[in-house]
Protein backbone atom coordinates (compact mmCIF):
# COMPACT_ATOMS: atom_id res chain seq x y z
CA UNK A 1 0.00 0.00 0.00
CA UNK A 2 1.37 3.42 -0.95
CA UNK A 3 1.56 6.30 1.49
CA UNK A 4 -1.29 8.07 -0.29
CA UNK A 5 -3.45 4.95 -0.29
CA UNK A 6 -2.86 4.54 3.42
CA UNK A 7 -3.94 8.13 4.09
CA UNK A 8 -7.16 7.36 2.25
CA UNK A 9 -7.67 4.05 4.02
CA UNK A 10 -7.29 5.76 7.37
CA UNK A 11 -10.01 8.26 6.42
CA UNK A 12 -7.67 11.23 6.60
CA UNK A 13 -8.34 12.91 3.26
CA UNK A 14 -11.39 15.03 2.54
CA UNK A 15 -10.79 17.41 -0.41
CA UNK A 16 -7.90 17.68 -2.87
CA UNK A 17 -7.19 20.09 -5.68
CA UNK A 18 -5.24 17.72 -7.98
CA UNK A 19 -5.34 14.13 -6.73
CA UNK A 20 -2.99 12.48 -9.21
CA UNK A 21 -0.29 15.15 -8.81
CA UNK A 22 -0.60 15.09 -5.03
CA UNK A 23 -0.45 11.30 -4.97
CA UNK A 24 2.77 11.27 -7.01
CA UNK A 25 4.48 13.90 -4.86
CA UNK A 26 3.59 12.21 -1.57
CA UNK A 27 4.42 8.67 -2.68
CA UNK A 28 7.82 9.76 -4.00
CA UNK A 29 8.61 11.80 -0.88
CA UNK A 30 8.81 15.00 -2.93
CA UNK A 31 6.16 17.02 -1.13
CA UNK A 32 7.29 20.05 0.86
CA UNK A 33 4.09 20.88 2.67
CA UNK A 34 2.94 23.22 5.38
CA UNK A 35 0.25 23.29 8.04
CA UNK A 36 -0.48 26.50 9.93
CA UNK A 37 -0.98 26.89 13.67
CA UNK A 38 -2.22 30.18 15.09
CA UNK A 39 -0.68 30.69 18.57
CA UNK A 40 -3.87 31.69 20.40
CA UNK A 41 -2.75 29.93 23.62
CA UNK A 42 0.51 28.83 25.22
CA UNK A 43 -0.12 25.17 24.44
CA UNK A 44 -1.30 23.05 21.55
CA UNK A 45 -4.44 21.03 22.23
CA UNK A 46 -6.02 17.88 20.83
CA UNK A 47 -7.66 19.96 18.11
CA UNK A 48 -4.12 20.28 16.67
CA UNK A 49 -3.34 16.65 17.30
CA UNK A 50 -4.56 15.29 14.00
CA UNK A 51 -2.46 17.73 12.00
CA UNK A 52 0.64 16.85 14.01
CA UNK A 53 0.09 13.14 13.46
CA UNK A 54 -0.35 13.72 9.73
CA UNK A 55 2.89 15.74 9.58
CA UNK A 56 4.72 12.96 11.39
CA UNK A 57 3.27 10.31 9.09
CA UNK A 58 4.27 12.17 5.93
CA UNK A 59 7.73 12.97 7.26
CA UNK A 60 8.30 9.28 7.94
CA UNK A 61 7.60 8.73 4.22
CA UNK A 62 10.35 11.17 3.21
CA UNK A 63 8.28 14.32 2.73
CA UNK A 64 9.34 17.62 4.30
CA UNK A 65 7.00 19.39 6.73
CA UNK A 66 6.92 23.12 7.39
CA UNK A 67 5.20 24.07 10.64
CA UNK A 68 3.96 27.59 10.08
CA UNK A 69 3.37 29.49 13.29
CA UNK A 70 0.88 32.29 12.71
CA UNK A 71 2.54 35.05 14.67
CA UNK A 72 1.30 37.50 12.05
CA UNK A 73 -2.15 36.11 11.27
CA UNK A 74 -2.79 35.86 15.02
CA UNK A 75 -2.74 39.67 15.00
CA UNK A 76 -5.88 39.45 12.83
CA UNK A 77 -7.69 36.32 13.99
CA UNK A 78 -9.25 33.55 11.93
CA UNK A 79 -13.05 33.95 11.66
CA UNK A 80 -13.54 30.27 10.74
CA UNK A 81 -15.99 28.54 13.06
CA UNK A 82 -16.44 31.57 15.30
CA UNK A 83 -19.53 33.54 16.24
CA UNK A 84 -17.54 36.54 17.45
CA UNK A 85 -14.16 38.24 17.02
CA UNK A 86 -11.11 36.83 18.77
CA UNK A 87 -9.53 38.76 21.61
CA UNK A 88 -6.60 40.84 20.37
CA UNK A 89 -3.23 39.67 21.73
CA UNK A 90 -0.02 41.59 22.26
CA UNK A 91 3.10 40.70 20.27
CA UNK A 92 4.78 39.60 23.51
CA UNK A 93 2.00 37.11 24.27
CA UNK A 94 2.04 35.80 20.71
CA UNK A 95 5.82 35.28 20.82
CA UNK A 96 5.59 33.41 24.12
CA UNK A 97 2.92 31.13 22.66
CA UNK A 98 5.06 30.53 19.56
CA UNK A 99 7.98 29.44 21.74
CA UNK A 100 5.73 26.99 23.59
CA UNK A 101 4.43 25.54 20.32
CA UNK A 102 7.91 24.82 19.02
CA UNK A 103 8.87 22.84 22.09
CA UNK A 104 5.73 20.71 21.90
CA UNK A 105 5.93 20.13 18.14
CA UNK A 106 9.44 18.76 18.50
CA UNK A 107 7.93 15.66 20.12
CA UNK A 108 6.21 14.83 16.84
CA UNK A 109 8.39 16.27 14.12
CA UNK A 110 12.13 15.83 13.56
CA UNK A 111 13.56 19.31 12.91
CA UNK A 112 17.17 18.13 12.78
CA UNK A 113 19.40 18.33 9.71
CA UNK A 114 16.86 20.24 7.62
CA UNK A 115 14.28 17.42 7.77
CA UNK A 116 11.59 19.91 8.72
CA UNK A 117 11.23 23.63 9.25
CA UNK A 118 9.41 25.92 11.63
CA UNK A 119 8.73 29.44 10.40
CA UNK A 120 6.71 32.36 11.70
CA UNK A 121 4.61 34.40 9.29
CA UNK A 122 5.21 37.46 11.43
CA UNK A 123 8.60 37.58 9.69
CA UNK A 124 6.94 38.74 6.47
CA UNK A 125 3.40 39.83 7.34
CA UNK A 126 4.32 42.47 9.92
CA UNK A 127 6.62 44.25 7.47
CA UNK A 128 4.13 44.44 4.62
CA UNK A 129 3.18 47.82 3.22
CA UNK A 130 -0.61 48.10 3.08
CA UNK A 131 -0.66 49.66 -0.38
CA UNK A 132 1.61 46.90 -1.68
CA UNK A 133 -0.76 44.29 -0.27
CA UNK A 134 -3.70 45.89 -2.04
CA UNK A 135 -1.84 46.14 -5.38
CA UNK A 136 0.18 42.91 -5.39
CA UNK A 137 -2.14 40.53 -3.55
CA UNK A 138 -5.60 42.05 -3.22
CA UNK A 139 -5.96 42.47 -6.97
CA UNK A 140 -6.10 38.67 -7.35
CA UNK A 141 -9.10 38.19 -5.02
CA UNK A 142 -12.76 38.58 -5.93
CA UNK A 143 -14.83 40.04 -3.10
CA UNK A 144 -17.92 38.30 -4.45
CA UNK A 145 -16.15 34.96 -4.36
CA UNK A 146 -14.73 35.58 -0.89
CA UNK A 147 -18.21 36.27 0.47
CA UNK A 148 -19.34 32.82 -0.65
CA UNK A 149 -16.75 31.18 1.62
CA UNK A 150 -18.34 29.30 4.50
CA UNK A 151 -16.03 30.91 7.04
CA UNK A 152 -17.44 34.33 6.10
CA UNK A 153 -21.06 33.41 5.39
CA UNK A 154 -21.64 32.17 8.94
CA UNK A 155 -20.47 35.51 10.31
CA UNK A 156 -22.43 37.84 8.03
CA UNK A 157 -25.52 38.04 10.22
CA UNK A 158 -23.68 38.91 13.42
CA UNK A 159 -21.13 41.05 11.68
CA UNK A 160 -17.73 40.45 10.14
CA UNK A 161 -15.01 43.00 10.78
CA UNK A 162 -12.87 44.25 7.90
CA UNK A 163 -9.87 43.13 9.96
CA UNK A 164 -11.04 39.51 9.85
CA UNK A 165 -12.03 39.82 6.19
CA UNK A 166 -8.32 40.14 5.42
CA UNK A 167 -7.49 36.77 6.99
CA UNK A 168 -8.00 34.83 3.76
CA UNK A 169 -5.65 37.18 1.91
CA UNK A 170 -2.98 36.87 4.60
CA UNK A 171 -3.18 33.06 4.69
CA UNK A 172 -3.02 32.92 0.90
CA UNK A 173 0.02 35.18 0.96
CA UNK A 174 1.67 32.79 3.42
CA UNK A 175 1.57 29.98 0.85
CA UNK A 176 2.90 32.34 -1.82
CA UNK A 177 5.90 33.31 0.37
CA UNK A 178 6.59 29.72 1.47
CA UNK A 179 6.53 28.59 -2.17
CA UNK A 180 9.06 31.22 -3.20
CA UNK A 181 11.39 31.00 -0.19
CA UNK A 182 11.31 27.30 0.64
CA UNK A 183 9.86 25.47 -2.37
CA UNK A 184 6.71 24.60 -0.45
CA UNK A 185 4.38 23.01 -3.01
CA UNK A 186 1.50 21.75 -0.87
CA UNK A 187 -0.66 22.86 2.03
CA UNK A 188 -2.83 20.90 4.43
CA UNK A 189 -5.60 22.01 6.75
CA UNK A 190 -9.03 21.21 8.12
CA UNK A 191 -12.20 21.34 6.05
CA UNK A 192 -13.01 24.77 7.47
CA UNK A 193 -9.82 26.15 5.86
CA UNK A 194 -10.65 25.04 2.32
CA UNK A 195 -11.54 28.49 0.96
CA UNK A 196 -8.39 30.04 2.42
CA UNK A 197 -6.26 27.25 1.00
CA UNK A 198 -7.75 27.58 -2.46
CA UNK A 199 -6.92 31.28 -2.30
CA UNK A 200 -3.25 30.40 -1.77
CA UNK A 201 -3.07 27.96 -4.67
CA UNK A 202 -4.77 30.44 -6.98
CA UNK A 203 -2.44 33.26 -5.93
CA UNK A 204 0.64 31.18 -6.79
CA UNK A 205 -0.77 30.08 -10.11
CA UNK A 206 -1.82 33.59 -11.13
CA UNK A 207 1.29 35.47 -10.03
CA UNK A 208 3.93 32.85 -10.79
CA UNK A 209 2.30 30.57 -13.32
CA UNK A 210 3.38 27.61 -11.17
CA UNK A 211 1.49 24.61 -9.82
CA UNK A 212 0.72 24.35 -6.13
CA UNK A 213 -1.65 21.99 -4.37
CA UNK A 214 -4.02 21.90 -1.45
CA UNK A 215 -5.74 19.13 0.46
CA UNK A 216 -7.82 19.04 3.61
CA UNK A 217 -7.94 16.43 6.30
CA UNK A 218 -11.26 15.11 7.51
CA UNK A 219 -12.16 16.77 10.79
CA UNK A 220 -11.84 14.25 13.58
CA UNK A 221 -15.07 13.21 15.29
CA UNK A 222 -17.26 14.91 12.74
CA UNK A 223 -20.38 14.07 14.73
CA UNK A 224 -19.04 16.19 17.56
CA UNK A 225 -17.92 19.04 15.29
CA UNK A 226 -16.65 21.99 17.27
CA UNK A 227 -16.64 20.01 20.53
CA UNK A 228 -13.35 18.47 19.47
CA UNK A 229 -10.91 18.58 22.33
CA UNK A 230 -13.38 19.94 24.85
CA UNK A 231 -14.40 18.61 28.24
CA UNK A 232 -16.58 20.01 31.00
CA UNK A 233 -13.52 21.86 32.26
CA UNK A 234 -12.30 23.26 28.94
CA UNK A 235 -9.77 22.26 26.31
CA UNK A 236 -7.60 19.14 26.47
CA UNK A 237 -4.04 20.44 26.19
CA UNK A 238 -0.84 18.71 25.15
CA UNK A 239 1.05 20.54 27.91
CA UNK A 240 1.15 18.16 30.92
CA UNK A 241 0.96 21.16 33.27
CA UNK A 242 -2.44 22.04 31.80
CA UNK A 243 -3.80 18.55 31.18
CA UNK A 244 -2.06 15.78 33.09
CA UNK A 245 -1.08 12.59 31.21
CA UNK A 246 -3.75 10.77 33.20
CA UNK A 247 -6.46 13.27 32.25
CA UNK A 248 -5.27 13.12 28.64
CA UNK A 249 -5.51 9.33 28.75
CA UNK A 250 -9.01 9.49 30.19
CA UNK A 251 -10.19 11.91 27.51
CA UNK A 252 -9.42 9.33 24.83
CA UNK A 253 -10.56 6.43 27.01
CA UNK A 254 -14.01 8.04 27.12
CA UNK A 255 -14.62 8.67 23.41
CA UNK A 256 -17.96 7.48 22.06
CA UNK A 257 -18.25 3.87 20.89
CA UNK A 258 -19.03 5.09 17.37
CA UNK A 259 -15.80 7.11 17.19
CA UNK A 260 -13.17 4.87 18.75
CA UNK A 261 -12.13 2.94 15.63
CA UNK A 262 -12.20 6.12 13.55
CA UNK A 263 -9.80 7.69 16.04
CA UNK A 264 -7.52 4.65 16.05
CA UNK A 265 -7.30 4.73 12.26
CA UNK A 266 -6.69 8.45 11.99
CA UNK A 267 -4.38 9.08 14.91
CA UNK A 268 -2.42 5.98 15.87
CA UNK A 269 0.45 4.40 13.98
CA UNK A 270 -0.82 0.86 14.49
CA UNK A 271 -0.85 -1.23 11.29
CA UNK A 272 -4.13 -1.09 9.37
CA UNK A 273 -4.29 -4.89 9.41
CA UNK A 274 -4.39 -4.85 13.20
CA UNK A 275 -7.02 -2.09 13.24
CA UNK A 276 -9.21 -3.85 10.67
CA UNK A 277 -9.40 -6.87 12.97
CA UNK A 278 -11.17 -4.62 15.50
CA UNK A 279 -14.00 -3.71 13.09
CA UNK A 280 -16.36 -6.32 14.52
CA UNK A 281 -15.56 -5.66 18.16
CA UNK A 282 -18.57 -5.00 20.39
CA UNK A 283 -19.38 -4.42 24.04
CA UNK A 284 -16.42 -4.99 26.32
CA UNK A 285 -14.16 -5.35 23.29
CA UNK A 286 -14.86 -1.70 22.42
CA UNK A 287 -13.67 -0.76 25.89
CA UNK A 288 -10.46 -2.59 25.11
CA UNK A 289 -10.19 -0.61 21.85
CA UNK A 290 -10.61 2.63 23.79
CA UNK A 291 -7.85 1.56 26.15
CA UNK A 292 -5.57 0.88 23.16
CA UNK A 293 -6.41 4.29 21.68
CA UNK A 294 -5.77 6.12 24.94
CA UNK A 295 -2.48 4.31 25.57
CA UNK A 296 -1.12 4.85 22.04
CA UNK A 297 -1.94 8.56 21.99
CA UNK A 298 -0.69 9.20 25.52
CA UNK A 299 2.54 7.44 24.59
CA UNK A 300 2.84 9.62 21.50
CA UNK A 301 2.42 12.86 23.46
CA UNK A 302 3.90 12.08 26.88
CA UNK A 303 6.10 9.02 26.38
CA UNK A 304 5.65 5.32 27.15
CA UNK A 305 6.40 5.62 30.86
CA UNK A 306 3.66 8.19 31.43
CA UNK A 307 1.26 6.21 29.25
CA UNK A 308 1.87 3.12 31.36
CA UNK A 309 1.30 5.08 34.56
CA UNK A 310 -1.94 6.48 33.16
CA UNK A 311 -3.10 3.00 32.15
CA UNK A 312 -2.43 1.66 35.63
CA UNK A 313 -4.16 4.65 37.18
CA UNK A 314 -7.21 4.13 34.97
CA UNK A 315 -7.43 0.48 35.98
CA UNK A 316 -7.18 1.53 39.62
CA UNK A 317 -10.13 3.87 39.07
CA UNK A 318 -12.42 0.91 38.57
CA UNK A 319 -11.04 -1.08 41.47
CA UNK A 320 -10.19 -0.52 45.10
CA UNK A 321 -6.49 -0.57 44.32
CA UNK A 322 -3.93 2.20 44.41
CA UNK A 323 -4.77 5.14 42.14
CA UNK A 324 -1.38 6.76 42.38
CA UNK A 325 -1.40 8.33 38.94
CA UNK A 326 -4.79 10.04 39.18
CA UNK A 327 -5.21 13.80 39.47
CA UNK A 328 -4.77 14.38 43.19
CA UNK A 329 -6.21 16.89 45.64
CA UNK A 330 -4.43 17.41 48.95
CA UNK A 331 -6.76 18.48 51.77
CA UNK A 332 -5.66 20.85 54.52
CA UNK A 333 -6.58 21.04 58.20
CA UNK A 334 -9.21 23.64 57.32
CA UNK A 335 -11.22 20.95 55.51
CA UNK A 336 -11.66 18.92 58.70
CA UNK A 337 -13.82 19.41 61.77
CA UNK A 338 -12.85 17.25 64.72
CA UNK A 339 -10.75 15.11 62.41
CA UNK A 340 -13.59 14.48 59.96
CA UNK A 341 -14.80 15.83 56.60
CA UNK A 342 -18.22 15.25 55.06
CA UNK A 343 -18.85 14.16 51.49
CA UNK A 344 -19.91 17.65 50.39
CA UNK A 345 -16.64 19.09 51.65
CA UNK A 346 -14.70 16.46 49.70
CA UNK A 347 -16.65 17.18 46.53
CA UNK A 348 -16.16 20.95 46.69
CA UNK A 349 -12.50 20.78 47.80
CA UNK A 350 -11.72 18.40 44.93
CA UNK A 351 -13.33 20.70 42.37
CA UNK A 352 -15.79 18.02 41.23
CA UNK A 353 -18.61 20.42 42.12
CA UNK A 354 -18.64 24.19 42.36
CA UNK A 355 -20.81 24.44 45.49
CA UNK A 356 -22.19 22.38 48.34
CA UNK A 357 -25.68 22.64 46.88
CA UNK A 358 -24.43 21.16 43.60
CA UNK A 359 -22.71 18.42 45.59
CA UNK A 360 -25.92 17.71 47.49
CA UNK A 361 -27.83 17.22 44.25
CA UNK A 362 -25.10 14.95 42.85
CA UNK A 363 -25.23 12.73 45.96
CA UNK A 364 -29.02 12.61 46.07
CA UNK A 365 -29.17 11.70 42.38
CA UNK A 366 -26.83 8.74 42.93
CA UNK A 367 -23.92 10.16 40.97
CA UNK A 368 -21.18 10.06 43.64
CA UNK A 369 -18.99 7.16 44.73
CA UNK A 370 -15.97 6.61 46.96
CA UNK A 371 -13.61 3.77 46.06
CA UNK A 372 -16.30 2.31 43.81
CA UNK A 373 -19.04 2.42 46.46
CA UNK A 374 -21.99 4.73 45.84
CA UNK A 375 -22.56 7.41 48.47
CA UNK A 376 -26.23 8.37 48.95
CA UNK A 377 -26.07 10.13 52.34
CA UNK A 378 -25.19 13.84 52.13
CA UNK A 379 -24.03 13.63 55.76
CA UNK A 380 -21.55 10.80 55.13
CA UNK A 381 -18.34 11.51 57.07
CA UNK A 382 -14.76 10.45 56.43
CA UNK A 383 -12.05 10.23 59.06
CA UNK A 384 -8.75 11.98 58.44
CA UNK A 385 -7.01 8.63 58.78
CA UNK A 386 -9.06 7.28 55.85
CA UNK A 387 -7.71 10.02 53.63
CA UNK A 388 -4.05 9.78 54.60
CA UNK A 389 -1.53 7.80 52.57
CA UNK A 390 -3.09 6.55 49.34
CA UNK A 391 -6.32 8.42 50.08
CA UNK A 392 -9.63 7.65 48.37
CA UNK A 393 -10.93 7.71 44.81
CA UNK A 394 -13.79 10.21 44.69
CA UNK A 395 -15.93 9.99 41.58
CA UNK A 396 -18.78 12.08 40.22
CA UNK A 397 -20.65 10.72 37.23
CA UNK A 398 -18.91 8.38 34.81
CA UNK A 399 -15.92 10.47 33.83
CA UNK A 400 -15.03 12.90 36.62
CA UNK A 401 -12.85 11.73 39.47
CA UNK A 402 -10.04 12.72 41.78
CA UNK A 403 -7.80 11.04 44.28
CA UNK A 404 -8.34 12.84 47.60
CA UNK A 405 -5.70 12.63 50.29
CA UNK A 406 -4.27 14.62 53.17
Amino acid sequence: MTVFDELKARGLLAQLTDEEEIKELINQGKATFYIGFDPTADSLHVGHFMALCLMKRLQMAGNKPIALIGGGTAMIGDPSGRSDMRTMMTQETIQHNCDCFKEQMSKFIDFSEGKAMMVNNADWLLDLNYIDVLREVGAHFSVNRMLTAECYKQRMEKGLSFLEFNYMIMQSYDFYVLYQKYGCNMQFGGDDQWSNMLGGTELIRRKLGKDAYAMTITLLLNSEGKKMGKTQKGAVWLDPNKTSPFEFFQYWRNVADADVLKCIRMLTFLPLEQINEMDNWEGSELNKAKEILAFELTKLVHGEEEAQKALEGAKALFSSGNAAEMPTVLLTDENFVDGKADILTLLTASGLVSSRSEGRRAVEQGGVSVNGEKVTDIKAMFEKEQLSGDGIVLKRGKKNFKKVTC
